[in-house]
């Protein structure tokens, strides 16, 4: 083989920067921030980068909703987020226009590069789970959070390809909500394993005569 042939054959397949033909501003908010830019992986990406900023938000969300209830043991064992949710529905509508816009300035349909539906997807899962867990246990909450979005974001099992049917930004961003539903179902059904698990052991040890 020459050297056109082996470039041809093994050589890296350049990325093209489809994002480059809409304004910065779509740009910014339709790959969140630059996530989406990834040449491998960029749905993957840009679910990760929403996952690492629920850390900090999680911490807004307890000084935000925290006053609005008693200071007793009961509100660290709701299992319930109302930060997340109002941020992945401003998130939903919010990013409606401008993925409209940068499909039409690109025409593209859905292209890869656009994660802020994956960002949406998160934020919703993570609407599942009280605040306060993600605070305490981070290396489980986020990475279990994460791995079950990909799960139905990537196989969209449940009827969620349908979504992907809408017209426009409508199915880019309405798959991925249902998806972060579904996500956030199984995230709370382990949280509350957890519990009954950590009542379970603390009655079988805790009441273990000495």
């Amino acid at each position: 083989m020459n050297r056109e042939e082996l470039k041809e054959k093994y050589g890296k397949k350049r990325v093209p920067h489809e994002w480059r033909g809409t304004d910065f501003l779509s740009t910014l908010v339709t790959t969140f921030f630059g996530s989406g830019m990834s040449p491998k992986a960029p749905g993957t990406m840009g679910s990760l980068a929403a996952t690492i900023v629920a850390y900090p938000m999680a911490f807004l969300a307890v000084k935000t909703f925290t006053p609005l209830t008693s200071q007793s043991i009961e509100p660290y064992f709701l299992s319930f987020n109302p930060f997340f949710l109002i941020a992945a529905i401003v998130v939903f509508f919010g990013a409606i226009p401008f993925v409209n816009k940068a499909m039409r300035d690109t025409s593209t349909e859905d292209p890869g590069w656009i994660v802020i539906d994956e960002v949406c997807g998160i934020f919703m899962t993570f609407a599942f789970v009280n605040p306060q867990w993600i605070i305490g246990f981070p290396y489980i909450i986020l990475p279990l959070g994460f791995a079950l979005f990909r799960f139905f974001d990537i196989l969209k099992p449940l009827g969620i390809h349908r979504f992907e049917k809408f017209p426009g930004a409508w199915g880019v961003m309405a798959d991925d909500l249902l998806g972060g539903i579904y996500a956030g179902i199984l995230l709370f059904m382990a949280y509350i394993a957890g519990i009954v698990g950590l009542i379970i052991a603390f009655a079988a040890f805790g009441g273990t005569p000495s």
